[in-house]
């Protein structure tokens, strides 16, 4: 049993070719309204996570380098920093957008160009065929009026009777003379009327197909209207981004200057918070000095008196600090405050202000971390102060002395936490949870801040063994 056609295929050649004709043309537009955008997203998609990536990590370390600032100053300085980000690709997209316009309005222009030329055309063909016609009707009406002529008898003689009727050769040759010029005539109207006929079925058959090609050229010619019309929608929208960046900026400066009044204050609250701490992590490294001076002292005199009764010397006396090393170590005196592998998002040393333009001392790194994450002790050692300041500029903060460490005394300090998991005076070792990470104080974003004081100064903590 046959299956029978579909519409599609039942069509004539002609309406298919239409048919697929304006398919192609929809396909050609929504490619063209999907524009660069639609593109990158299809062939591009790792460059735009990469972008994002380098732009998350921007920001990220803006916000560390702004640590310690007032809340709404830093989220002021983030918004006109995000916003100066966005004018470059904001200003590409104008660009690309720009450039689809001209090639729109260049395809409408072509277009509409050929469209004019086949009316044109259609419009000689018309005429053409109208004058064919006329010729034939001529040529018909004579070969009509020739076959009356010739049944009545008026101009058809024979051979036979040319020669039957001549009286001399002279009158025979203008009589065949005569006979030949009419079958001439006769045949010169059959060949015209032939080559008029065959004229006029070429050009009928011209005129069917730029008839055909005029429908699809219209078809083309909206098509290239609707694109030409969606390239300068994108191009008016990506001036209004620009322009609303641009205005965004401008007034984002301006709160930014008005602000700029009490970062002074805030730069000198800061500066003396980090002498307090300062004075008072040098308080604690001249108490385990003492300690240990004391207690090498006393191993000393032991010595010093067992030998008096030449007995061995004793052991030496413990440290007055806890030094248990957990598992966690690895064998290294100080482990990081959260797993690794760690990401630093603002390191240790000198800190550009890019508000002020000036330069303040960071005496910690800061470490990726989530919020609630918990951070742990680095080595064992006393609680020597747990601070809760949660508008402070450290926020929330932990300091734990650990004693002597392999010859040197170290100190170390975890701020911005969210909560407590030690007190002050408590004995901690190495990889307890002390607390867990947060924002507290003048930060607009989880993260760790971690210290080190090694004989009563700041170090690098990314330069410890096991960091």
């Amino acid at each position: 049993m046959r299956r029978p056609r579909s519409a599609a295929a039942a069509a004539p050649p002609a309406a298919r070719r239409r048919a697929v004709g304006r398919v192609g043309l929809v396909l050609v537009l929504a490619l063209s309204l999907l524009g660069p955008a639609g593109v990158a997203q299809a062939g591009d998609r790792d460059d735009l996570v990469r972008q994002q990536q380098q732009n998350d990590a921007r920001r990220e370390k803006l916000q560390a380098d702004l640590e310690g600032l007032d809340e709404n100053l830093v989220e002021t300085h983030l918004k006109l920093s995000d916003a100066e980000a966005k004018l470059p690709g904001a200003e590409a997209a104008l660009a690309t957008a720009q450039e689809n316009l001209a090639a729109a309005e260049r395809k409408q222009e072509q277009v509409t160009g050929r469209l004019a030329v086949a009316e044109q055309e259609a419009k000689d063909l018309e005429a053409a065929i109208a004058d064919s016609g006329e010729k034939i009707a001529a040529t018909r009406s004579a070969m009509g009026e020739l076959a009356r002529s010739t049944y009545r008898g008026d101009h058809t003689v024979s051979t036979v009777e040319v020669v039957l009727d001549s009286s001399s050769t002279e009158d025979f040759l203008q009589g065949y003379a005569v006979r030949e010029t009419a079958v001439r005539a006769q045949t010169q109207v059959l060949d015209e009327l032939e080559t008029a006929a065959a004229v006029a079925e070429n050009q009928r058959a011209r005129q069917t197909a730029v008839t055909e090609r005029i429908g699809e050229l219209k078809e083309e010619a909206d098509a290239a209207v609707v694109a030409a019309d969606a390239a300068r929608a994108e191009a008016e929208q990506r001036t209004a981004e620009i322009k609303q960046i641009q205005a965004d900026m401008s007034e984002l400066a301006a709160a930014l200057e008005g602000q700029k009044g009490d970062v002074s204050g805030q730069i000198e609250s800061l500066q003396a918070e980090n002498k307090a701490l300062s004075d008072e992590i040098a308080a604690i490294d001249e108490a385990n000095r003492r300690a240990e001076e004391e207690r090498k002292r006393k191993e000393a005199e032991a010595a010093a008196r067992a030998r008096a009764a030449n007995r061995p010397a004793p052991a030496p006396a413990p440290a007055p600090a806890p030094r248990p090393q957990a598992q966690a170590g690895g064998g290294h005196l100080l482990i990081p405050p959260v797993p690794r592998p760690l990401y630093v998002t603002s390191g240790y040393g000198m800190r550009w202000y890019p508000i002020t333009g000036g330069y303040w001392m960071h005496l910690g790194s800061d470490l990726r971390s989530a919020c609630g994450n918990p951070q742990v002790a680095a080595a064992g050692g006393t609680v020597t102060a747990v601070k809760p300041h949660p508008n402070g500029t450290h926020g929330n903060q932990v300091i734990i002395n650990h004693g002597y460490l392999g010859g040197s005394s170290y100190v170390t300090v975890y701020n911005h936490l969210s909560r407590f998991a030690v007190r002050a005076g408590q004995h901690v070792s190495q990889g307890q949870v002390i607390g867990n990470t947060g924002a507290t104080g003048n930060v607009t974003g989880c993260h760790v801040h971690f210290e080190v004081w090694k004989n009563g100064s700041s170090i690098d903590p990314m330069g410890l063994p096991g960091f």
